[in-house]
């Protein structure tokens, strides 16, 4: 649940309302689908419990589309040819509010709910006994399970136009239900509109943000909005206003879109949708997405700030982390091992804990790789192509930073130290969001590294996200953020390209294979398996899937193999051919990551039947072949189509300190602009520099080309 929306556990009584771009559609006829989506979201909240009035419009939408079509069809032609006059704006609403009315009676009836109809007017309310009666019948309907309909009776209303006139105790539909809610003690309104909610300018504008929540003192009179509702009279400046009159009288309000199909139900379980107004978000603004976007934008700056340094600056800013991380060593373990108690208590798998696991090795190991990476060469500024486009004029083409990095990454906490140290070697602003589970680990090491940024470059070079709800909005940011890098399962990978303009680089599964081929030394083979499958079950390359060449069946390798496996505890499930011959329980999958001591076995006729399961049920990561037959290997090693591919070498050593990278923001699986193990390559781009004395194009005859490669160093 995200914090700001943490009240929502003492809600029961709610007053939604309708917008009529909600109700409508936009040839005027009303949304039946999509009302119907929101009265089965009424329907079980009722059931459970919750007390609900609906405050709706689109009387005067719907009544006017009715009387349109009949003004039509009564027509002569020659009526047709005279001027149209504009329909009474009372006579739609009489119309509409009989065909509204009907339907909610029926979507309602279908879903076994009562509803009932009040009809208001504005000098209702200027009746003290008139609000006393209205709160005893509201409330005689609510204890009888029957859901009370609001609507303004523009039909008999006072009001000159129901469209133009903004007077009185409430004027629109938005102001009626702000003036419910406060009258009938409801502990939220929701208001629906065409809109997510309450943007920093108008939607249509790329540059405008969504605001999850207001904040009068940040927000109120630097807003502008966009046009108002296409049927409807107030649009969102008058949701505002009434949402600020509710809110700051002590009902919470949200405005969130109603063509999400389950948004209330969203709302109404804390999870941030729309955009909240509540008499204390000025003591809660470190939580909302003014702080996500604003931190995004540090990034940015401070990444420009890192860039500027000389490089022996930049070096010993890695240097400084590197001791940090061992002079608080005891104060991260103490995190950790917090972090760890909680997990088990939990019931997490034991995979995901042994990856949230910190040890004082681990921790020194981590340094260490730190300071690899201090005393790598310069990544950036290099120039990797010098051009001479024609006499005086030199091109060259350099390595940059990309520029803020948004990583998304699971419990390893670990993983932290090494992508923050690879984005400050790069250059590049990072924003990171962890596991849950390491939630105490991610923050005293974001804490110590942080701390070891000068004030020069500014500590928020590396923000933290705390809340899984911050990601939506960052991932708008396509203007500001360069690169997405999520860590975990398919799932995640394509959610968050789904999701999202920027840039995608996808680490996902870890379906590696170890291939046995006939030629195979088995002592040789018997070491990799086994050290590919037990030296770090949970790691993403650990090998899950072994195949064994036909020919080891019918001499016994592949039993060796099995023993082998079982001597170390790793549990074995066997494809149709493995099954039957050494009596293994069925694998459900071949497209498992297992992440345990268990791992998938088959027996495959050749090579190429290796290389074809392997492209049917792996996920494009790392493969081994464990052959003496160097022209097989060849074979293999060209026609697999993963990120690595190895010979006579165990799957675990794809990673990136292992590859001589330092370390490694985690290993793609993607084949645009990364793959393998990302280290600080994977996070650079390039720009080219040109060097003149005053040469023009014209036309092409102000100069003469001479395109010659010049020594990158001159």
């Amino acid at each position: 649940m995200d914090p700001t929306r943490a009240f929502v556990k003492n809600v029961k009584r709610v007053v939604v309302k309708v917008g009529t771009a909600v109700v409508t559609r936009s040839d005027g006829r009303l949304a039946v689908g999509r009302l119907g989506a929101i009265f089965e979201q009424l329907e079980k909240l009722n059931s459970r419990g919750f007390e609900i009035i609906l405050v709706t419009s689109g009387a005067v939408g719907a009544g006017r589309q009715r009387l349109k079509y009949r003004k039509l069809v009564n027509s002569s032609f020659a009526d047709l040819q005279k001027p149209q006059v504009e329909l009474d704006g009372k006579a739609c609403a009489a119309v509409g509010q009989n065909g509204l009315m009907a339907l909610y009676d029926t979507l309602f009836s279908q879903l076994d709910v009562t509803s009932s109809q009040l009809l208001v007017t504005d000098n209702d309310f200027k009746n003290a006994d008139f609000r006393v009666q209205l709160g005893q019948t509201v409330n005689s309907l609510l204890a009888l399970r029957s859901i009370p309909i609001f609507n303004e009776n523009d039909a008999i209303s006072t009001r000159k136009a129901p469209y133009e006139d903004a007077s009185g105790i409430f004027w629109d539909n938005d102001s009626l239900a702000a003036l419910l809610a406060m009258e009938l003690s409801a502990d939220l309104l929701l208001l629906l509109s065409d809109v997510d909610g309450l943007y920093s300018g108008p939607p249509c504008d790329p540059r405008s943000k969504l605001l999850h929540t207001y904040v009068k003192e940040t927000h109120e009179g630097v807003i502008s909005f966009g046009e108002k509702s296409r049927m409807g009279r107030g649009g969102m400046d008058a949701k505002v206003k009434a949402a600020v009159n509710a809110a700051y009288n002590g009902t919470p309000v949200v405005i969130a879109s109603g063509f999400a199909t389950d948004n209330i139900i969203k709302v109404l379980s804390g999870e941030r949708v729309g955009t909240l107004f509540h008499q204390d978000a000025g003591s809660w603004i470190s939580f909302t997405e003014v702080g996500a976007s604003e931190m995004a934008v540090a990034a940015r700056d401070c990444s420009r700030r890192l860039q500027a340094l000389p490089s022996e600056d930049r070096r010993k800013i890695l240097l400084d982390i590197a001791t940090a991380l061992e002079d608080n060593k005891s104060q991260i373990l103490e995190e950790n091992e917090a972090d760890v108690e909680a997990a088990k208590d939990f019931g997490y798998d034991e995979s995901l804990v042994a990856r949230l696991a910190l040890k004082p090795e681990k921790i020194s190991a981590l340094a260490n790789s730190v300071r690899k990476l201090a005393d790598m060469e310069e990544p950036i500024g290099r120039v990797l192509r010098k051009t001479e486009l024609a006499d005086g004029l030199i091109l060259d083409k350099i390595s940059c930073p990309l520029g803020v990095l948004l990583i998304i990454f699971e419990s390893r906490p670990d993983a932290l130290v090494q992508i923050a140290s690879l984005a400050i070697r790069s250059g590049n602003g990072l924003l990171l969001k962890g596991g849950k589970e390491a939630r105490r680990s991610n923050a005293i090491l974001h804490k110590v590294i942080t701390g070891a940024i000068p004030d020069t470059v500014g500590d928020k070079l590396i923000g933290l996200l705390t809340t899984r709800e911050e990601i939506p909005d960052l991932l708008k940011l396509d203007d500001v953020i360069d690169l997405v890098i999520p860590r975990g399962s398919n799932k995640l990978v394509s959610d968050i390209k789904n999701a999202t303009k920027i840039p995608v680089l996808g680490h996902s599964d870890g379906i590696c294979h170890v291939y046995v081929d006939k030629s195979a030394i088995l002592d040789k083979a018997k070491k990799i398996v086994l050290d590919a499958k037990t030296d770090y079950p949970a790691a993403c390359n650990a090998m899950e899937t072994l195949l064994v060449h036909k020919d080891l069946a019918s001499t016994g390798g592949i039993q060796e193999l099995v023993i082998g496996l079982e001597s170390e505890g790793v549990v074995l499930y066997g494809g149709p051919r493995a099954s039957e011959l050494l009596s293994l329980s069925d694998v459900s999958s071949f497209h498992h990551e297992y992440s345990t001591r268990a791992c998938a076995i088959e027996i495959v006729n050749d090579v190429d039947a290796a290389i074809k399961h392997i492209h049917k049920h792996g996920s494009g990561h790392t493969e081994c072949i464990v052959t003496e037959d160097d022209k097989v290997a060849e074979y293999f090693l060209r026609h697999v189509d993963s990120a690595a591919v190895f010979h006579n070498a165990s799957t675990r050593f794809c990673d990136g300190a292992r590859f001589g990278l330092g370390a490694e923001v985690g290993i793609s699986t993607s084949k645009i602009h990364a793959r393998g193990p990302v280290g600080v390559e994977g996070l650079l781009t390039t720009r080219w520099i040109l060097r003149g004395n005053g040469q023009v194009v014209q036309g092409d005859k102000g100069v003469t080309y001479t395109h010659k490669n010049l020594p990158v160093n001159s």
